[in-house]
C-alpha cells in the first residue's frame, strides 16, 4: 500500500466517525429539547397549581371568616369595651 492509499482510507474512516458522532449529538440534542419542552409545561401547570393554593388560603384566613368561626362554632365574642385591658408598653 502506498502513503496516499493509507491516508485516503484514514480520512474516509475519520470522515465517517464525524458524520456519526454529527447526528448522534443532533439526536441528543432534540431529545433534550423535548425533554426541556415537558418540564417547563410541568413547572407552568406548578406555578398554576401554587397560585390556586395561595388564593386558596387567603381565601379561608379572612378576618371575616376566622370572627365568623370563632362566634359560630366555639362561641367566642368581643368582650365590652371596658373589660378589656391593654397590657405592653404605652
Amino acid at each position: 500500500m502506498t502513503t496516499n492509499y493509507k491516508l485516503s482510507i484514514c480520512l474516509l474512516v475519520l470522515v465517517v466517525a464525524s458524520a456519526v458522532a454529527t447526528v448522534f449529538v443532533k439526536h441528543s440534542s432534540r431529545a433534550m429539547f423535548v425533554e426541556l419542552q415537558a418540564l417547563q409545561r410541568q413547572f407552568d401547570e406548578m406555578q398554576i397549581e401554587w397560585n390556586k393554593l395561595q388564593l386558596e388560603e387567603s381565601t379561608w384566613a379572612t378576618h371575616d371568616r376566622v370572627r365568623s368561626i370563632a362566634v359560630k362554632r366555639l362561641g367566642l365574642y368581643m368582650p365590652p369595651g371596658d373589660a378589656v385591658v391593654l397590657v405592653g408598653s404605652p
